[in-house]
């Protein structure tokens, strides 16, 4: 299968299952990974970007909300107006702006559970950006607002392999493989640094490694369908056919959504 074909396969299974959220960059190979451009675009340039996409309506209630932000007396009112906007922008799908808004209420409340989410806005915001300069802003945005809990709560796994992530599509790539192989030595069963790690080396050609990685995956979280699933891509680029029928057919019974089946049956037509 092209690499173009595959790619096409892994974004539309994680948007059905939408059980990790991945940057959608492609890596050489662990080793050896090419980087993306550091430039940042300002935040509320992006916001002033987005507003130009909706109908007067929505332009008229942003702005009302912003200016409540801005100009506001008290900080409640403030806060309120954020979580308003930063709502609304989720639901228009615009999460880089609604990222922002969560960010004002964070840097308000200093609290680290506001940061934790205005951590995971930029994140989410970071998985969907494609254009290297927001990228590398979102990333950076992410990795503050983590690593600022992360002093204080060192053993977030979780939040570790997501700043990790952020790494994979800089300029210093490496940094981010060497994380993952941390948490993989400190908890060898880490659910999503197994899984990023699979995903990590089916993008760079590494099907036999990649296998390994899911292999170890399904081992210790058997309910994990798109581990289970690209279990059966690597098998399937490894040339290892009688291996990757009996995975999907063994996917096949782990769910009914047409879109997954569909794609597995791609997959046994070519076997």
């Amino acid at each position: 299968m092209k690499k173009s074909q595959l790619l096409v396969s892994v974004l539309g299974i994680l948007a059905i299952v939408g059980l990790y959220s991945l940057p959608k960059v492609v890596v050489d190979n662990e080793e050896n990974v090419e980087g993306l451009a550091e430039e940042s675009e300002s935040a509320t340039g992006m916001v002033d970007m987005h507003e130009a996409e909706l109908t007067p309506e929505q332009v008229e209630e942003l702005a009302k909300n912003r200016n409540v932000v801005e100009n506001a007396s008290t900080i409640e009112d403030k806060l309120a107006s954020a979580q308003v906007l930063a709502e609304i922008y989720i639901e228009l799908g615009k999460f880089d702006s609604s990222a922002y808004y969560y960010g004002v209420i964070a840097e308000e409340t200093g609290l680290p559970a506001d940061r934790e989410v205005a951590g995971d806005a930029y994140y989410e915001a970071f998985t969907f950006a494609l254009d290297p300069e927001k990228v590398a802003y979102l990333a950076e945005e992410t990795r503050s607002y983590f690593n600022s809990i992360l002093e204080e709560n060192p053993d977030r796994l979780d939040l570790k392999t997501k700043v990790a992530m952020t790494y994979v599509s800089s300029a210093n790539p490496m940094q981010g493989i060497t994380m993952l192989r941390g948490i993989l030595e400190e908890d060898p069963q880490n659910e999503e640094a197994l899984f990023n790690m699979g995903i990590l080396s089916i993008q760079s050609g590494q099907y036999k490694r990649a296998s390994e990685r899911f292999e170890e995956l399904v081992k210790y979280h058997p309910q994990n369908l798109q581990g289970q699933f690209y279990l059966g891509v690597s098998y399937f680029e490894a040339k290892q056919n009688n291996k990757a029928k009996a995975q999907f057919e063994l996917v096949k019974e782990m769910t009914q959504d047409e879109m997954i089946l569909g794609s597995i049956q791609s997959y046994l037509d070519q076997l």
